[in-house]
């Protein structure tokens, strides 16, 4: 069973494996820096379906369908999904599990989806309710500034520090056996607001909370930055990581290079992306396709990955309200004498 540290952290006495995962993503991904990492690439932001929505729900399911082929599982191995996504009532995430007979949670941490869904699916596998556990999410440029900005067809300007929702699904399979990287701590951070009104500046507003659950999670541990080989954030983009350097630097912690983010990774050009990438898949496809093979080829052997997301809607925006986020994070590392069995 799963000890809780004094704060936030949990440390899994029988940590779960990643078994496999799934990666699929748009168009401007594909032609990021990263775009040769993913298994499953669209040309067109629709995937050849009718509405965006749809093709969003078709980039969930692609990405599940491989995590599985990857693992040689089928659905009724699956003990329990854990999905979310950034619509109106999770429609893509509970869209998907419809079409599998498996119990289902959904999930909203905004931007910090994949990553609570990691740290949750985790807890129940190191607690032996479930033997194997998936988890998804996505996120998607046009049916995301639908909603929670300006559509597409308004030709809004944004201001250079925005940042590009990414589209893209990941899906991940964890159990007791058959990975060669498990997760070995989970960190569940506190909704921070400290008053950022600017929903295009998201960056902004999620800095404190990755901040906060970072700083924990050293506390918890007795750890600092020289026990991890990489430190990442999901969705920060260059804005947010510059304020969150800054916000650790006045801690005295000082994470140099080490520091990293997935939005930035993925989308490079700032005259076209401004700050970034953003979006639940940004953590969920880079993680999964860019990191843990880095893991299981040892040129890195522990990571973690804080997940961040912007806890706003476009009601709240428009009353007027501050943006509060959230922070999650999780360990991984590669087993010792783990094989060369990831996906």
């Amino acid at each position: 069973m799963a000890q809780k540290f004094n704060g936030q952290t949990l440390t899994f006495q029988n940590p779960p494996h990643i078994i496999s995962h799934g990666s699929v993503v748009g168009p401007e991904e594909k032609k990021g820096p990263l775009g040769k990492n993913f298994d499953l690439t669209y040309e067109d932001a629709k995937c050849g379906e009718k509405t965006w929505e749809k093709g969003e729900k078709k980039m969930v399911s692609d990405s599940v369908n491989l995590a599985l082929q990857k693992a040689n599982l089928t659905t009724s191995d699956i003990d329990i999904i854990l999905g979310g996504d950034l619509l109106n009532q999770l429609i893509t995430a509970n869209f998907v599990a419809r079409d599998y007979d498996v119990p289902y949670l959904g999930l909203y941490g905004a931007c910090s989806t994949m990553v609570q869904a990691l740290g949750l699916g985790a807890a129940l596998i190191d607690g032996s309710y479930a033997d194997c556990v998936l988890g998804y999410c996505s996120s998607h440029y046009q049916t995301a500034e639908r909603q929670y900005r300006n559509p597409l067809e308004y030709g809004v300007q944004y201001p250079p520090y925005k940042q590009w929702t990414v589209t893209g699904a990941g899906s991940y399979i964890l159990g007791r056996v058959g990975g060669s990287t498990w997760i070995t701590h989970a960190t569940f951070g506190k909704v921070m607001d400290l008053g950022q009104k600017d929903a295009n500046d998201m960056g902004g507003a999620m800095a404190p909370a990755a901040a906060d659950t970072l700083i924990q999670h050293f506390k918890d541990l007795n750890r600092g930055p020289q026990d991890y080989d990489l430190i990442l954030t999901g969705d920060l983009g260059r804005t947010g990581r510059k304020i969150l350097d800054s916000l650790l630097v006045e801690k005295n912690i000082n994470l140099g290079e080490k520091l990293q983010d997935c939005g930035a990774m993925l989308l490079t050009d700032e005259k076209k992306y401004g700050s970034g990438g953003s979006g639940c898949a940004a953590s969920a496809v880079v993680v999964g396709s860019v990191i843990i093979p880095k893991i299981i080829n040892a040129d890195i052997n522990r990571i973690i990955i804080i997940g961040t997301g912007a806890l706003l809607s476009s009601l709240t925006v428009k009353q007027g309200e501050s943006i509060p986020s959230v922070a999650h994070a999780v360990v991984i590392e590669k087993i010792p004498g783990g094989e060369n069995n990831n996906g």
